[in-house]
């Protein structure tokens, strides 16, 4: 275990918690962001909600800027028809994947404020009716969601007010074990959004005095590739912080915060990750130095829009992306004492 204190490590659980409960696919994110710039300002900042509803803060320090982010959108469906039995078609808000949502439950946010209930469901999903349950392909066109309402036909159904357009938020799950495992959807990228709350009350707290000018940004377009195309003026250096990725051929795990030397678009930049190992070593951080397969960031989107920016990516080790997903209270530490030793605080 780290050196986090266990007063921080509550706080930054309590933030997740808080954070994964409002639901923010891609596109509705007004709430989240209302909640995170409540908390900013409680700590005497003064953020500004960005032209596209993100949201940026100066957090004060001196010299070329460099730009810590997170993003608080997450995965998610939005209603693309009704069908003659009266369930809905959607289709996914980034990467959601049909094969991980059947039988979980969803909200469905309707334009006139109501919210309906329901659950993922395989089409005719009684076994004891369908003879072709366990061979039939799970996608977007066999898997519906099913409202608990009394509706058996599309006029039924758009008469309780739901409509092509409307947001579908899944239920996270959140929950921590006794052994530290920290289990819900969306930790992708709601876990770093909560370590940098945690970091900025503890700066605020300590007086701490970082070696540079300091920016904070929260996205509300990661998930699908263009939350960080704009980013503060003055910035130099932008560490997109967010999951770190867990599976098969990769050094990290669920205990460790993740440094990212190359990810999909190409490598990041050496001297950022250089530094970065440097902070963590000097730390006594557990990390991992991995190369992510299949991954973008906010911090790829800045540089991809013309941004010329030194840039990397990191974040807690993240097991099951993009699904019910688990991270662990121990990289939660590691991640915020590697920052907190890149900043000099």
């Amino acid at each position: 275990m780290t050196d986090m204190q266990s007063d921080y490590l509550s706080c930054a659980l309590r933030q997740l918690e808080a954070l994964v409960a409002i639901p923010s696919p891609t596109g509705f994110t007004e709430r989240v962001v209302d909640y995170c710039i409540g908390e900013f300002a409680a700590m005497g900042y003064a953020p500004k909600r960005t032209a596209k509803g993100g949201l940026t803060v100066e957090l004060g320090g001196t010299g070329d800027g460099l730009l810590l982010s997170a993003h608080v959108d997450t995965l998610g469906a939005m209603v693309c028809g009704v069908k003659p039995g009266g369930a809905l078609r959607v289709a996914p808000v980034g990467g959601l994947r049909a094969q991980n949502i059947e039988a979980e439950t969803a909200r469905v946010y309707t334009r006139s404020g109501r919210v309906l209930e329901g659950t993922f469901q395989l089409e005719n999903a009684s076994v004891h009716v369908n003879s072709e349950y366990d061979k039939t392909q799970r996608g977007f066109d066999t898997i519906e969601l099913l409202l608990d309402e009394k509706t058996r036909s599309e006029q039924q159904t758009r008469a309780l007010g739901v409509a092509a357009g409307d947001y579908v938020a899944v239920a996270p799950r959140f929950a921590v074990t006794q052994t530290g495992y920290i289990k819900s959807r969306f930790l992708d990228d709601k876990l770093s959004a909560a370590i940098l709350l945690t970091l900025v009350r503890y700066w605020k707290d300590t007086c701490a005095a970082p070696r540079r000018r300091v920016h904070m940004m929260f996205t509300v377009f990661e998930e699908v590739g263009h939350g960080g195309a704009s980013i503060p003026e003055d910035v130099t250096e932008m560490i997109a912080v967010d999951m770190g990725c867990v599976g098969k051929g990769l050094q990290c795990d669920e205990t460790m915060v993740s440094i990212c030397a190359m990810d999909s678009r190409g490598p990041s930049h050496k001297a950022v990750v250089d530094g970065l190992v440097d902070a963590a070593q000097r730390a006594g951080v557990r990390y991992a130095l991995d190369v992510y397969p299949h991954y973008g960031s906010d911090a790829d989107a800045a540089v991809c829009a013309g941004h010329e920016v030194r840039h990397c990516v990191v974040g807690p080790g993240v097991y099951a992306s993009h699904g019910y997903e688990r991270a662990h209270i121990e990289g939660l530490a590691n991640t915020f004492d590697l920052l907190r030793a890149y900043l000099g605080i």
